[in-house]
């Protein structure tokens, strides 16, 4: 409970730094990247302070560092740097009309509680004190290399296309054959952190990570609020990429 508590009180602070910042540069989606930045956080902190073996605890949050430098880089350059706000956190301002800056800081410290309650895998890793890794943590690290990988050449195949300012919808690559391949490897790189923990003592609990970051992608904040701004930006063009294309896991072209 110390751990958590103190874990808590580190994303919080950040987020509060975070909410500051986003109303001279105009832009809420300071919030993905402190979302992301928040749990490299925690998983340093558990490793720091936690009583499990150094070289599983360390090796835990080397894996979350780069998840989470690689990932929050690439929202850093592409919703921040150089960026209009997206068109989703426009949308937020219009819905919520008045107290808009006390109602993004709500918003803001309930991302960094998600990130506390998204860390409970790296917790346990970091709590056990077994002097060896086994085929279970090995079998997490290649599943969280695998969506390490397949989410790092979506997003850069989505940069390229933009890159090129054609408009109109992705379809290269992984795009192709889903709408969302960002999404669906994020999901296979939560599993394996879901699936590393799952050697440690209560490491079944672990596993309610990969669940709740694949609920809010499929039903909360991911695909819905994404799909919902390329209908308004790109209209009947993606309609027709909705009909034809795999939601999330890539597939072949109906």
């Amino acid at each position: 409970m110390e751990l958590v508590l103190g874990g808590m009180a580190l994303v919080s602070g950040l987020m509060l730094v975070l909410w500051l910042l986003h109303f001279p540069l105009k832009n809420a989606a300071l919030v993905d990247v402190g979302w992301t930045f928040g749990l490299m956080l925690l998983a340093l902190y558990y490793a720091w302070k936690g009583t499990g073996w150094p070289v599983r605890s360390w090796l835990c949050a080397a894996m979350v560092s780069l998840w989470a430098l690689r990932l929050g880089g690439y929202l850093f350059l592409t919703r921040i740097w150089g960026a209009e706000e997206e068109g989703r956190y426009k949308q937020l301002r219009k819905d919520w009309e008045s107290n808009v800056g006390l109602k993004f800081l709500a918003f803001f410290l309930a991302q960094g509680l998600l990130d506390v309650l998204l860390s409970l895998p790296f917790l346990l890793i970091c709590l056990n004190p077994e002097p060896r890794i086994n085929a279970i943590e090995l079998a997490g690290t290649a599943l969280w290399l695998t969506g390490l990988l397949g989410e790092a050449t979506a997003d850069a195949q989505l940069a390229g296309f933009k890159r090129e300012g054609r408009g109109g919808v992705c379809r290269r690559g992984l795009w192709n054959y889903s709408r969302h391949p960002n999404y669906f490897f994020e999901i296979i790189t939560w599993i394996g952190y879901g699936t590393f923990a799952l050697a440690s003592p209560y490491g079944w609990l672990g596993m309610l990570s990969p669940l709740l970051i694949a609920y809010f992608i499929l039903r909360v904040t991911g695909i819905p609020a994404t799909e919902q701004q390329a209908l308004r930006s790109k209209g009947e063009a993606y309609r027709h990429y909705q009909e034809t294309t795999s939601v999330l896991v890539p597939w072949f072209k109906k």
